[in-house]
């Protein structure tokens, strides 16, 4: 009778293992830390909240947080718009609809680090492709990674043709969700594809756009595989994500109590603008 009351206790033991090793004793350690100086070398010394007022007076920080939005609103609304017109596009009677499926969705799977570096290849100034196809059109060089002004927008484009495929899967089961009868009784209204689309379609699929906007924001604050091998955060930091600021700062010049500190704020700017969007959204619907 014992053994039976503690199976289930021994059943749920690694996951609670695995909960606290990997996830509470790094939060809480991480917030102890941001309290305090600490070289990873040299032992820890308590600092109280100067770490906090160091980020408030922290220009990088906040020109990486600029850049991040920067990224932000670029890639949000392009993700949104492709991987919608492609689910749309997927959702008619079309030969070969498995074949564009997992083509759509391939770049996804692909490490992130392949994918990266093959565009790193086609936005090369010298030897990339694309500035070779412009020379034979005779156009001239573009610098898609080494001009400030334009560096972030091309790895925004990037980071969307990488991540499309997924969201073109949600986008796919939400219109697959919606009443076919209610196209029926547009078209015997007269109604166009687009007034179909936008009184019926959209609405209906609200929850997903909900779900794809709050994924790629979290996909988007987090980005730094791009920029850390695209361009090291270059040029004239206009690429320097938060993510890779806060990076450097642990890795790079071992203030790791700082960039505990970093973590923390930037997790809850994250969940601040969630709970905006959320709101927003909810209301519009």
């Amino acid at each position: 009778m014992k053994r039976k009351k503690w199976l289930p206790y021994l059943f749920v033991a690694p996951y609670l293992l695995h909960l606290l090793v990997f996830v509470a004793f790094p939060v809480f350690f991480s917030l102890f830390l941001t309290f305090h100086k600490w070289n990873i070398i040299s032992p820890v010394e308590y600092v109280g909240t100067s770490n906090y007022t160091r980020m408030f007076q922290d220009r990088m920080f906040w020109k990486a947080i600029w850049n991040t939005i920067q990224f932000l609103v670029i890639h949000i609304p392009l993700q949104l718009v492709i991987s919608l017109a492609l689910a749309e596009f997927l959702n008619q009677k079309i030969k070969l609809k498995g074949f564009y499926r997992a083509a759509f969705f391939l770049p996804v799977i692909v490490s992130g680090v392949v994918v990266t570096i093959l565009w790193q290849q086609l936005l090369g100034f010298d030897t990339g492709l694309i500035n070779r196809l412009l020379v034979m059109l005779g156009f001239g060089k573009v610098g898609w990674l080494i001009n400030p002004d334009i560096a972030m927008g091309s790895i925004a484009v990037m980071a969307t043709w990488k991540n499309v495929g997924l969201y073109v899967i949600l986008f796919l089961v939400g219109l697959q969700t919606v009443p076919l009868t209610y196209y029926e009784a547009a078209e015997i209204e007269g109604a166009s594809h687009w007034q179909k689309f936008r009184h019926i379609t959209l609405p209906l699929i609200n929850p997903t756009i909900f779900m794809v906007v709050i994924l790629s924001t979290i996909g988007g604050f987090s980005l730094f595989i791009e920029p850390y091998i695209m361009t090291g955060g270059g040029p004239l930091n206009s690429t320097l994500s938060s993510v890779l600021y806060i990076y450097k700062q642990a890795f790079e010049y071992y203030h790791m109590g700082y960039s505990a500190t970093l973590g923390f704020f930037f997790a809850f700017l994250i969940l601040m603008v969630v709970v905006i969007q959320k709101k927003y959204i909810e209301k519009k619907d």
